[in-house]
Parts: C-alpha cells; structure tokens; sequence
C-alpha cells in the first residue's frame, strides 16, 4: 500500500486554491471574536494527533451505535473550540464541497493559530 501525501503548504493548491486562505480568515475571526480560542485550537490539535495520528476523531458525533470523542467525558469539560472547527469546516465545505480533510482542517487551523 503507498503512503498517503503529507500536508504541507500549498498541498490544496490544485483541488481547492483559496484553503489556505479560507482557514486563516476563519481563525483571524475568531481570534478576533475570542482571543483565547487560539490557544485552544492549537490544544485541541495536540490532543487529536497524540494518541493515534491526527485522525479528526475527536469531532465525531455520537450516533446510534457508537459513543463518538466530541462528547466522550474525557473530553466534554476539556476541549474548546469545537465550533471553531466546525466554522473552518463549514466555510471549506462553501469553497470546496468535499476537498479538505477534517484532519488537514484542524492541523491548518492550529498553524494558523500560531502564525
């Protein structure tokens, strides 16, 4: 099996040019909106890639059959800005119907954070 492209700068330039650009005016937002949320973002990445690989599991919703990370009691009171992520996903998802990871969303959104 070949091992899947690592994300880095430009990575989205073909399939979705303006990603980058749509992230980083979603974090300024929000920066704006909420200074701390950065701060948290960048948490909420550490904590999505240091267990398993940065896999985006903790937004999994619960559903019928599975317990999902977003509400499991490890993280329920100690992750924030799950709405960040989910701001930064929604307006990808305007630009780019189905081209940007969720995991590539939250690494560019804790990057960003940090920039």
């Amino acid at each position: 099996m070949a091992a899947a492209e690592t994300l880095r700068p430009g990575f989205y330039a073909l399939t979705c040019p303006e990603a980058e650009a749509v992230v980083r005016y979603e974090m300024m937002k929000a920066m704006i909106r909420e200074p701390r949320s950065v701060a948290s973002v960048m948490r909420f990445q550490f904590h999505d890639c240091f267990v398993n690989g940065c896999d985006a599991s903790l937004l999994l919703d619960d559903t019928p059959n599975m317990l999902g990370e977003k509400l499991a009691l490890s993280n329920i009171n100690s992750l924030r800005s799950f709405e960040v992520v989910d701001e930064v996903k929604e307006a990808l998802e305007k630009a780019c119907p189905g081209v940007v990871s969720c995991a590539d969303i939250i690494i560019m959104a804790a990057r960003d954070a940090v920039a």
